[in-house]
């Protein structure tokens, strides 16, 4: 339950403390005195985001704190243990802080460790429930109805799978649809590609063909002056051999003068390396065939190598590099496509696990659809409504909330149908209506503490009485703190608080005496005049709630 909460510098408030306890706790005060301001403060615990305006004129930062038991919150503890946040002094003390800066930066702090609003909102929320004035309006949106009934009797984990389930099932219909959309507008590019890899493996361009064939084509298109000219070289070196005659005209002489020795030498390399090159013209000359046929399909080759390489807009030698790129895109195709069976195969395994799982929810929400109603409909007549009723109307609605959506349908006179919560005329009649959804949904799901703004709007007289001890009834097991100007509510609290300014229009807060809870309760039966009267029937209304 919340123990504390602890206020400084934040809007009218210089500086507040408040302690709480268990069962039922009314806060008073006339109107203006700051009522709303705590709520504001308790927002801003449980995670709300901060304005720099919430700062008290005079003072540079704001500071708000809270201290929660947490003992025996199963889900509670183990947050704290998962996240290393717990009090090793206390494991059961939740301590949240928030510190507002006068340039709208806030801090959190849980335990005295910073976190960020997300911690602190997955914590609070199932510590907390607060329902304020405007929640009357809240009520009348269909999922608010739906998220109230699934509190009420469906297990958290049978939403926790649905809501899984569907997102799982968009997830892959998302993926599936991006990706057909992808194979779709590929499947022109899939035909070109076809079309130009059965050319390309027709022509079957080989790595270096050509390079090779351009040279080829090179000295077969001028093998005739190439031919001319190995012949006079020829010539010259079989007709005249002067290295040969120098040699053998220095083989007379005789002497053995080692620079004549190396000149002879040098005469005999030449010789060999003339007769070399004679020989390999004479080979060279060999290869020089005059062929006009396979020259001709030099040329037809070259001719269809070029085309090619225009239409492709890649250079000839190129075609092969070309040709294996194009294969390697057209086989990517083809696997999206074959991705594209796997999504859908895991696309229909999904929707049939979410739809399985939202039959089960759906049978669980009728199930709890009729506690819910019986007990929202006792309520509504002991609030004074007779002949009041609830039903649930069930629309077909694919969510990954279940197969539905949710509208509450009322009855306020028997003689006229049931009709939605927000045709509903009168202005108290909904106000008690939403009252008896709040009590019986906080009943079932068993939040440590719900804080109600002005929960008796509407109401008054024995009407409020009756509020009252439902109040309290709930305060058995649940924290409640009601923010109040009936004094029958009033009166049935456990602990007072008493809302007021002080002379400087500074926001206070305290706890009421008994005698003190007499005047209080006096002033909101008598408005501004208290009279012995009111006194009294304040007596009689504290004595009255035992």
């Amino acid at each position: 339950m919340l123990k504390s909460l602890t206020v400084s510098n934040f809007a009218l408030v210089d500086a507040l403390e408040i302690q709480l306890g268990p069962g039922l706790t009314v806060i008073t005060g006339e109107s203006g005195a700051g009522k709303s301001i705590l709520l504001a403060a308790l927002s801003l615990v449980l995670g709300e985001r901060a304005a720099s305006d919430t700062i008290r004129p005079s003072a540079e930062r704001a500071e708000v704190s809270a201290e929660f038991d947490v003992s025996g919150i199963d889900a509670a503890t183990a947050f704290l243990e998962d996240q290393t946040l717990e009090d090793p002094e206390e494991p059961g003390r939740v301590l949240v802080r928030r510190v507002v800066n006068r340039d709208g930066r806030s801090r959190a702090y849980l335990n005295g460790t910073p976190v960020n609003l997300s911690v602190l909102r997955t914590l609070t929320a199932g510590l907390i429930d607060i329902h304020g004035q405007d929640d009357n309006v809240r009520l009348a949106d269909s999922q608010v109805q739906r998220a109230l009934l699934d509190g009420y009797g469906v297990s958290r984990k049978t939403l926790a799978d649905c809501r899984a389930a569907y997102r799982a099932w968009q997830q892959a219909s998302s993926e599936y649809a991006d990706l057909e959309a992808a194979v779709k507008s590929s499947e022109d590019r899939a035909a070109l590609l076809r079309y130009q890899l059965e050319e390309l493996d027709n022509a079957a361009p080989a790595a270096g063909e050509f390079e090779a064939i351009e040279q080829q084509h090179k000295r077969l298109s001028q093998s005739r002056e190439l031919k001319s000219v190995v012949a006079d070289v020829l010539a010259l070196l079989e007709d005249t051999d002067p290295f040969a005659e120098a040699q053998s005209s220095l083989a007379r002489l005789d002497d053995d003068h080692e620079s004549l020795r190396a000149a002879r030498e040098t005469l005999l390399t030449i010789s060999d390396l003339a007769s070399d090159a004679t020989r390999d013209l004479r080979s060279y000359d060999d290869s020089l065939a005059d062929d006009p046929e396979a020259l001709r399909e030099l040329d037809s080759r070259l001719e269809l190598l070029h085309d090619l390489a225009r239409k492709h807009r890649v250079q000839p030698e190129a075609l092969p590099e070309h040709l294996a790129a194009l294969r390697e895109e057209l086989e990517a195709l083809s696997s999206d496509r074959g991705a594209l069976t796997e999504l859908e195969a895991a696309k229909a395994r999904f929707e049939e696990a979410y739809r399985k799982h939202a039959a089960a929810l759906t049978k669980a929400r009728r199930k709890a659809a009729d506690g819910f109603c019986q007990a929202v409909s006792e309520h509504m007549q002991t609030l004074g409504i007779k002949g009041g009723a609830l039903a649930i109307e069930f629309q077909p609605q694919e969510s990954e909330a279940g197969a539905e959506a949710v509208e509450y349908q009322c009855i306020t006179n028997p003689r006229y149908p049931a009709a939605p919560l927000t045709r509903i005329a009168s202005g108290g009649e909904r106000a008690r209506i939403s009252l008896a959804i709040q009590i019986v949904a906080a009943a079932k799901n068993q939040l440590p503490s719900l804080i109600l703004d002005e929960a008796d709007v509407g109401v008054g007289g024995t009407t409020a009485d009756t509020v009252g001890r439902l109040l309290r009834g709930l305060a058995s097991h649940t924290q409640v703190i009601c923010i109040t100007h009936a004094p029958q509510i009033a009166a049935l609290g456990l602990e007072h608080l008493k809302v007021s300014k002080s002379g400087e229009q500074d926001t206070e807060i305290a706890e009421l005496s008994r005698d003190a809870r007499v005047d209080e309760l006096a002033r909101m039966l008598a408005g501004a005049r208290v009279t012995d009267e009111s006194r009294e029937y304040a007596r009689i209304l504290l004595k009255e709630a035992g």
